[in-house]
Formats: C-alpha cells, sequence, structure tokens
C-alpha cells in the first residue's frame, strides 16, 4: 500500500491552486498534498478515533460486504455507508461492487501523511 498525503486549504485556496494549474501557471509537485481537507476539524472528524478502528477492522477481516461489517463492528449499516462514502471521497477507502451488488469496502492506503504549513508559503 502507500502514503496518502493529505493538506488543509481554504476553499479559496484550493480553488486558487487548482485554477493556476489549469492555466499552466503552477506545477503540482510530486511530494504535493493529493487530497484537501478545509480545516483540521474536518481532517480531525474524518480520521477520527473510531474512524481509525473501522478502517483497521476493513484491513484485519476483510468483510465481504456492508452487512458483514456492521455485524463484526456493531455500526447500523446506513451509518457505515455513509461514513465510508465521506472516506472514499477524500481517497481512503475504496467500495468495490461485488456479487449480487453487494459493496465491499477496502483500504487504498495504510498511512496518512498531514502537511499542514504554518505560515503562507
Amino acid at each position: 500500500m502507500t502514503t496518502l498525503k493529505v493538506g488543509i486549504a481554504s476553499y479559496d485556496e484550493m480553488k486558487a491552486r487548482t485554477m493556476a494549474v489549469a492555466r499552466g501557471e503552477r506545477r503540482v509537485a510530486p511530494d504535493e498534498p493529493k487530497v484537501w481537507f478545509t480545516s483540521t476539524e474536518s481532517f480531525a472528524k474524518v480520521l477520527s478515533a473510531g474512524n481509525r478502528d473501522l478502517l483497521r477492522v476493513i484491513v484485519e477481516q476483510a468483510p465481504g460486504s456492508l452487512d458483514e461489517l456492521a455485524r463484526i463492528t456493531g455500526r447500523a449499516k446506513s451509518n457505515l455507508s455513509r461514513t465510508l462514502r465521506t472516506m472514499e471521497s477524500y481517497g481512503l477507502v475504496r467500495l468495490e461492487r461485488g456479487e449480487r451488488g453487494r459493496i465491499t469496502p477496502k483500504v487504498t492506503h495504510d498511512r496518512v501523511e498531514l502537511d499542514l504549513p504554518l505560515k503562507a508559503s
């Protein structure tokens, strides 16, 4: 697996960065974050202790469906689905469709690295 590098930037900063890249004024460096959060609070919410435990369960027990994951964790399937879709939007998990439409969660990275500059560049 790999390390997912994430950064914190306001919506306006992310938009300005994206537009500069689109206009060819800026290149994305290979060591730059690929995923952005708008605040440290949103980062902490998505990667809360409970959600990190959920990721560990997925890696260690490899559930074959959301139903199985719900049984293992004791969490409601609807709650798991919402949480996993959020994690998927940040590139933390992949939700694969299997037999009979079953959704199987897969963790895509084994580490998350936060790039958090304390001053403007």
